[in-house]
């Protein structure tokens, strides 16, 4: 779609200690106990966790079955009292609901809508056609049910309304490529990236700083979906790419190479700054916000990688004071 046609960006209202947040599970079935402990780490950060009993269902490897997924989903964003939607976790199942995004409905109801991993088309998509920012972020049952699972000043900055912030110096980021480029934030899930191609919900990587992230996928695995993403000219308008943490990405533990090696002899010919090891999506700690569709600036040197988002993901001034109860689970 050319630039000219794309939606107006739209950002939800900032989130606010009070608010209530609704969790889904649009993909695999999930842990009961888990979904309490992440609830108890929302509570602890002044949220109101909210979800339907119907969570607990499950069809086969999926939190239950297309349809219950599809009405939790479009409810979350229907109820005006939630101000966020946090999915549980991925898995695999979300590409059921894409045929269900009603942009008309979203843009209505505009409000944080978070996850990664199996959620990366969800997240693409309802960025691209509905225009509104979203969230490559930490899940309820994966990283607040873990002690130090959350990268919580990134959190705090994308969710908060924060109007520009630095993602931290620490973030497991390192030079593969030097260069500073500026573009809209963009990416998730390699495996989920390629799988969007030649779809109704392809990605649109034209102007982005890309992110790439994947887990427990082989190198040559690794080459392969980049050498596809490659010849589809996914990568011929990116302006500079981000890669995660790419955790258990190895053959075996004695491979004699590094994935580093691999992604350099992909990417290193594109002319444009690239960065490894950012801990963002599937990680071993800390998991990083990153905000979907918004202006960001990447600078890679040998010494240094900073990622500076230059504009807020969420509108401060759309937040209101919350209400006093939280809705009841059904």
């Amino acid at each position: 779609m050319p630039a000219s046609t794309l939606p107006k960006r739209i950002k939800p209202a900032a989130l606010v200690p009070g608010d209530v947040v609704g969790i889904i599970a649009p993909a695999s079935n999930i842990d009961r106990e888990m979904l309490a402990a992440g609830c108890d780490v929302l509570r602890g950060l002044g949220y109101k966790p909210f979800y339907f009993d119907s969570i607990f269902e499950q069809e086969l490897y999926f939190a239950g079955p297309h349809d219950r997924r599809v009405r939790e989903f479009e409810e979350m964003f229907e109820r005006d009292e939630v101000k966020a939607i946090i999915c549980a976790r991925g898995g695999y199942g979300s590409n059921y609901l894409l045929q269900a995004v009603d942009c008309e409905k979203i843009v209505k109801h505009p409000k944080i809508f978070a996850g990664y991993s199996d959620l990366t088309t969800m997240l693409t998509y309802i960025s691209d056609s509905c225009g509104l920012v979203t969230f490559h972020a930490p899940m309820v049952t994966k990283d607040f049910a873990l002690p130090n699972g959350v990268d919580l000043q990134s959190w705090q900055a994308a969710v908060g309304g924060i109007s520009a912030w630095t993602v931290r110096s620490d973030s497991g980021a390192r030079s593969l490529v030097a260069g500073a480029v500026q573009g809209n934030l963009y990416g998730g899930c390699l495996s989920i990236l390629v799988a969007s191609l030649r779809t109704p919900y392809e990605i649109r990587t034209d102007g982005t700083i890309l992110f790439i992230e994947d887990v427990a996928t082989k190198p040559y695995q690794i080459d392969r979906m980049l050498m596809q993403l490659k010849m589809a000219g996914k990568l011929t308008g990116v302006r500079g790419i981000i890669f995660g943490e790419m955790l258990d990405c190895m053959q075996h533990k004695d491979q004699g190479y590094a994935l580093e090696h691999v992604v350099q002899r992909l990417v290193g010919d594109l002319g444009i700054p690239v960065a490894y090891g950012m801990r963002a999506g599937h990680v071993s700690r800390g998991n990083i916000t990153l905000p979907i569709g918004v202006r960001a600036e990447l600078k890679v040197d040998e010494n240094e990688v900073r990622l500076n988002i230059l504009e807020s993901a969420t509108d401060a001034a759309l937040a209101q004071a919350p209400a006093r109860s939280t809705p009841s689970r059904h």
